[in-house]
């Protein structure tokens, strides 16, 4: 395997190859070519696009190709090795990348192209790659005096190596903890295929009995099913404190101190720039005009929905109280208590749900849906290289038979991959000259692992949830777009994002889609009908909750950043929680410590945006609806005005072209049971 090989944007990531030696060499060389490349642009000054813009994206190309797969692998299949490599060559490529970003020639080069009098007949992709590249130049510095670009260019690294090192600090602390149990009359209450998954852990250790882990499938079933309220308090305990100065790993692998630098670096580089603060430095690049209109939205969105979280939490409490011997709810009983009472309230046992959908006639319904939406297949590839037995790939292929994208498929949790469930580009559309790339993504979700004689069983949240990335994949792999920087999800403003994603969730509550991605695990039985139309009855129970805290996520974040609240977490979570939350954790807890989100991801200062994009998603929602759901033109539509635009135009104008229209949010306050006509 030749460093070239590693290097090619043409091909599938060779992941064998990716070793950590492969991972340095590879990478020196890809950036030693990008720089090669900047060094031709400026000492020849050249003015057309061809030969000022496309070095630079072909070099680009050979980076972007190396770090995505090294990147993945270390989300999916960490190793201390790995992670290792991964972490000195981030701290390498970030270093490079703000060289580049501020070097004032390569900027002159672009501007003058801008200004040309031939810029204006270039295709509209190209002319935006150029303007947001130039945009991206000032937002990295480049105009700031010499000591000014290389403060910012030290923040720049420093900041990148926190972000890693925060969320390998994550993923350690939920690795670190278990609980070993012997007594099965602990576990009462949860199903047999969870406690098979507690089973296998314990024997993978070497143990007999069951394993609670902090993995996301085992939090979820004790803290929904488990009768013994011990076990939820440990768990939640566990589980609430993670990388934190609290809880049974106390000070192992605290984020606090990570979290105060990455606040005042954030903070100095915003003056830098000449940004009042971090929200303000963020908001340049997204569709919100400043923070006071997106706390005006936020604040307003809370008051419509704290009253109902409120009547939420009461009939939680009297259920406990009443039927459960529950006299004090605490956060640990919530997702068991409310189990319960959707049972009684809607005859809904999320047991029974489960039961309906293993994950593989889940996927064959979800592969289903998608060629009726939008007249595309999966054709599975025996000859790709794969990192996992997990792992699965596919080629995208059209009506036409076109293979126009390809996905890699992932779907288990296990020892080595961080938790949640994302998308991420393993390679971007690419087009030069004659050579073609055809985009592909990463879908990486963390359901339940399959057993020997267990099959994986999905709840509908597990449903909604995979839609959801497919959202995303969908934006990444329908581009038409030739320039990798603003094509598919690349260049999106941030707050738009979770528009195709949020949509897409939204099929989920289609009868004949969820049927169609059904057959119990037993008897091959699609969905009852009557069970359908109890989980669409209960669909907004507790819905008033789950508004309130997605408000503290997104209020936390954007208050924290504004820094008008202080800069201890602890004290700005609280200080949301007094003015949206109807249900308080212990004083112990420590969210901030884990919400990878802003610390780790790309969501700093715009968590907001899954509220925001929701309005969007909604009302876009709703042309499916009017045209009888399952309707091809308007997936069409949808993936010609959206999803295959990337950022050539503002995402306004995108949806607006998708809808005929600004978007609406009645649809958004009815999805969540916020307006009369939702509660008729």
């Amino acid at each position: 395997m030749t460093t070239d090989t590693l290097l090619d944007p043409l091909a599938l990531p060779d992941f064998a190859a990716l070793t950590p030696e492969a991972i340095a060499a590879a990478l020196d060389a890809a950036i030693a070519r990008h720089a090669d490349a900047v060094a031709t642009i400026t000492r020849d000054r050249p003015t057309t696009f061809e030969d000022a813009w496309l070095p630079l994206e072909r070099a680009e190309a050979g980076i972007d190709a190396l770090w995505s797969a090294v990147s993945h692998l270390h989300g999916v299949a960490d190793t201390p090795e790995l992670r290792a490599a991964h972490a000195a060559g981030q701290e390498k490529l970030v270093e490079h990348s703000m060289a580049v970003a501020q070097n004032r020639d390569l900027y002159d080069v672009l501007t003058a192209l801008e200004a040309s009098p031939a810029f204006a007949a270039l295709p509209q992709a190209d002319r935006v790659a150029v303007e947001h590249a130039i945009r991206d130049f000032r937002l990295a510095g480049v105009a700031l005096d010499d000591d000014g670009r290389a403060r910012f260019a030290a923040i720049s690294v420093e900041l990148s190596a926190l972000s890693t090192a925060f969320g390998s600090a994550v993923l350690d602390a939920t690795q670190s903890w278990g609980e070993h149990v012997t007594d099965e009359a602990r576990l009462a209450g949860i199903a047999a295929p969870d406690k098979a998954m507690f089973a296998a852990a314990a024997a993978a250790k070497g143990l007999d009995g069951w394993w609670v882990s902090l993995q996301q499938p085992s939090v979820n079933a004790v803290l929904t099913f488990a009768e013994d309220r011990d076990l939820r308090a440990a768990v939640y305990r566990a589980y609430g404190t993670r990388a934190s100065d609290q809880g049974p790993n106390a000070g192992e692998f605290d984020n606090g101190p990570r979290i105060a630098r990455i606040l005042e670096l954030r903070h100095e580089a915003a003056r830098l720039l000449g940004f009042a603060d971090p929200v303000d430095w963020s908001l340049a690049t997204k569709m919100a005009p400043n923070a006071g209109e997106v706390l005006a939205f936020l604040r307003d969105l809370g008051a419509r929905a704290r009253p109902a979280a409120e009547r939420d939490l009461g009939a939680l409490r009297a259920f406990a109280a009443e039927e459960l011997g529950i006299d004090d709810l605490q956060p640990w009983d919530t997702g068991f208590v409310a189990d319960r009472l959707r049972r009684a309230r809607f005859a809904v046992d999320e047991q029974e749900v489960r039961g309906y959908f293993p994950v593989e006639r889940v996927m064959d319904g979800w592969q289903a849906l998608l060629h009726r939406l939008f007249g595309i297949r999966l054709v599975e590839r025996a000859d790709a290289p794969l990192y996992h037995p997990d792992a699965r790939y596919f080629d995208v292929v059209d009506d036409n038979g076109e293979v126009f994208s390809g996905l890699y498929l992932d779907l288990h949790a296990r020892d080595g991959k961080r938790g949640g469930a994302w998308m991420a580009q393993a390679r971007p559309r690419l087009r030069d000259g004659n050579q073609v790339r055809v985009p592909v993504a990463y879908l990486v979700c963390n359901f339940a692992p399959k057993g020997a004689d267990r099959p994986s069983l999905l709840s509908h949240s597990d449903v909604v949830t995979l839609l959801h990335e497919t959202g995303h994949c969908l934006h990444h792999l329908f581009t038409r777009v030739d320039r990798p920087s603003i094509a598919g999800t690349s260049g999106f403003e941030w707050d738009a994002v979770e528009l195709p994603s949020q949509l897409m969730e939204d099929f989920a509550w289609d009868r004949a889609i969820l049927t169609g991605m059904s057959g119990h695990h037993d008897t091959g039985a699609p969905l009852p009908p009557d069970l359908f139309d109890r989980m669409v009855a209960a669909r907004r129970f507790n819905s008033g909750l789950f508004v309130v805290r997605q408000l503290e996520f997104a209020l936390f974040d954007l208050i924290l950043h504004l820094g008008t609240a202080g800069s201890d977490p602890i004290e700005v979570i609280e200080a949301v929680r007094d003015e949206v939350s109807v249900m308080r954790p212990p004083a112990w807890h420590r969210f901030p410590h884990a919400f990878s989100h802003i610390f780790a991801g790309g969501y700093a200062s715009g968590y907001y945006s899954y509220l925001w994009a929701e309005v969007l998603a909604a009302d876009g929602f709703q042309r499916f609806a009017e045209n009888g759901l399952i309707d091809r033109a308007t997936g069409t539509a949808l993936r010609e005005e959206v999803l295959a635009r990337g950022a050539t135009r503002p995402a306004a104008d995108s949806f607006r072209a998708f809808r005929g229209r600004d978007a609406d949010p009645t649809a958004m306050l009815i999805r969540h049971g916020l307006t009369e006509a939702a509660a008729r």
